[in-house]
C-alpha cells in the first residue's frame, strides 16, 4: 500500500466548553478523518476489491461521499448547481452511478474528487457559521417551503459518514488488516 492518504487526518479537538457550531463541525470532520483513514493510501486493486455478498468497495465508498458532500453543498449550503462531474450525471436514471462509475476512477482522481468536495463543503459551512448560527435556515425548501437548518444539514452530513465509517472498517479489515 502506497502512503497517499486522501485527507490530513489530524484534527483539533474543541476545548471542553465549545459552541454548538464548534462540537458539530469538529464531530463531521472526525468523521472526515476516521474515513480518510481507513480508505486511504490504497491501490486500485484494493479500492475496487468488494466481497460478496456485498458489491461495496471503498472506492465506491469514497465518490459515493464526495457525492454526498458535493449535493449536501449545492443544495443546502449554497443553493448552487452541482459542478462537473455530477452535473451531467442523471441520478434518476443511475441512482448508483457513484458506486459503479468509481470502478472506472484511479486512485488519485477518487482521492482528489473526495478531497475537493470536503474542501468546498468546509468552505460554505465555513462562510454560513461566519454570517449566523446553526439554526439559520438552509438554502433548499422542502414541499412545505421550511428548510432545514444547518444543525439538520450538520448532523445529517455526520449520520452519513458515521453510517459509512462501519462499512470502511470490514472493507479495508478485508483487504489489508488495517
Amino acid at each position: 500500500m502506497s502512503e497517499n492518504p486522501i485527507l490530513d487526518t489530524s484534527i483539533h479537538e474543541p476545548p471542553p466548553h465549545a459552541g454548538e457550531a464548534e462540537v458539530l463541525v469538529f464531530a463531521v470532520d472526525r468523521c472526515r478523518a476516521r474515513f480518510a483513514w481507513k480508505c486511504g493510501g490504497l491501490t486500485a486493486a484494493a479500492l475496487r476489491q468488494h466481497h460478496p455478498p456485498s458489491a461495496m468497495t471503498l472506492g465506491g465508498l469514497v465518490k459515493h461521499l464526495a457525492t454526498v458532500e458535493a449535493r449536501c453543498t449545492a443544495a443546502y449550503l449554497t443553493g448552487q448547481p452541482l459542478t462537473p462531474p455530477w452535473d451531467s450525471v442523471d441520478f434518476d436514471a443511475d441512482p448508483d452511478w457513484e458506486w459503479h462509475s468509481a470502478a472506472d476512477d484511479s486512485p488519485a482522481e477518487l482521492y482528489a474528487l473526495w478531497q475537493g468536495s470536503v474542501e468546498r463543503s468546509r468552505a460554505a459551512i465555513g462562510r454560513l457559521l461566519g454570517t449566523g448560527n446553526c439554526g439559520q435556515p438552509s438554502k433548499q425548501s422542502a414541499s412545505g417551503g421550511e428548510s432545514a437548518s444547518l444543525r439538520r444539514v450538520l448532523v445529517e452530513l455526520h449520520d452519513e459518514y458515521a453510517r459509512h465509517l462501519g462499512h470502511a472498517d470490514l472493507l479495508r479489515e478485508a483487504v489489508d488488516g488495517l
